[in-house]
């Protein structure tokens, strides 16, 4: 270890960002806090990226299912090295290990981290680069496959494929066989198309439902993360009956859905995915997705992740712009820079 990183590791006080309220990213302050230390079960990261997501965004207007409460460090996914362990952290991997996973207080050069969630970063990769490993493509591979059920030669309707999840889930659903239909702002189509969609369509046409039908006859499986924009447009594409749609967003707001909707509009299969929860009420499934995509990262499938990275400063800018839908692709904070 050398003179700087023995500094770094037995600071006192981190960089952190900090969301003082939930009036949004505005909010979002830099400033410094004491370095955390680890509790039973957890282990002590020192930082190396911190990946930014949508519900990132949710959080600061207080509006994300179980988020924290302000004040809060933000941020709560993250690749870095172990440099603490907890108690009670069965077989521990060693200090050094470079690993990815979630847990509070992400925008910081310090967090604690929950061990039993940890995946190490594969061998080769950057932290950046395995950023969206238990998030993004995780969740992506979940709605595809247990949730999805999709199949070769069925379509597949993804929403914000430009986004983190959006690009995981169209190179996946691309290699399962089946044809993707994408929808994204313009701006977006040439990414989304690199990756492998069939047809990409702009997310704000006013005839998308009409197009989407006439270009599909109907879609096997909708990838919804969009919510009050696209939430009636995915239900009447989708096939009567054998449709599924998953919900794993709501980007743009929350909708409503009644039971009479369901039973004489939009006789779909509807489901809801969040991965956390996933991880916590069906281990083996969340274990398994997890060995799906190391397979799918040895056979190239799931290349190394070219997020663009941010000096933790950014954070509140980069919020916004996600939050306003201008960013593309994975992003992240550095917090050392």
């Amino acid at each position: 270890m050398d003179i700087d990183e023995q500094r770094h590791t037995t600071e006192e006080t981190v960089r952190a960002l900090v969301q003082a309220s939930h009036e949004g990213p505005r909010d979002l302050t830099l400033t410094t806090r004491p370095r955390p230390a680890p509790g039973p079960g957890e282990y002590l990261i020192r930082v190396g990226a911190a990946g930014v997501n949508f519900a990132d965004v949710m959080q600061t207007h207080g509006t994300y299912g179980g988020g924290p409460t302000a004040p809060y460090v933000a941020g709560f996914e993250a690749a870095g090295e172990i440099v603490g362990t907890g108690p009670d952290v069965e077989a521990p991997l060693p200090l050094g290990t470079h690993v990815v996973g979630a847990g509070p207080g992400a925008f910081a050069q310090y967090m604690t981290m929950p061990a039993a969630g940890v995946v190490p970063v594969p061998a080769g990769w950057s932290d950046a680069e395995a950023l969206g490993l238990v998030l993004n493509w995780a969740t992506a591979l979940a709605a595809l496959r247990p949730l999805g059920e999709v199949g070769p030669g069925e379509v597949v309707l993804v929403h914000a494929a430009a986004g983190g999840v959006g690009q995981a889930a169209v190179r996946l659903a691309r290699h399962y066989g089946a044809r993707v239909i994408a929808t994204a702002s313009p701006a977006k189509h040439d990414t989304v198309k690199a990756l492998g969609a069939d047809e990409v369509l702009d997310s704000r046409r006013p005839d998308l439902a009409a197009e989407i039908t006439r270009l599909t006859g109907g879609v096997d499986l909708v990838l919804e993360s969009v919510g009050r924009a696209t939430f009636d447009i995915s239900l009447s594409v989708a096939k009567p009956f054998t449709g599924r749609v998953v919900v794993f967003g709501a980007a743009s707001g929350d909708t409503e859905l009644s039971t009479h909707d369901l039973i004489f509009t939009y006789q779909v299969q509807l489901k809801g995915l969040h991965i956390g929860a996933l991880a916590h009420a069906a281990p083996d499934i969340y274990r398994s997705l997890l060995t799906e995509l190391d397979a799918l990262i040895a056979q190239g499938v799931y290349p190394p992740g070219t997020p663009r990275i941010h000096p933790l400063s950014d954070g509140p800018a980069v919020l916004r712009d996600l939050e306003s839908g201008r960013t593309h692709g994975k992003l992240a904070l550095d917090p050392w820079s």
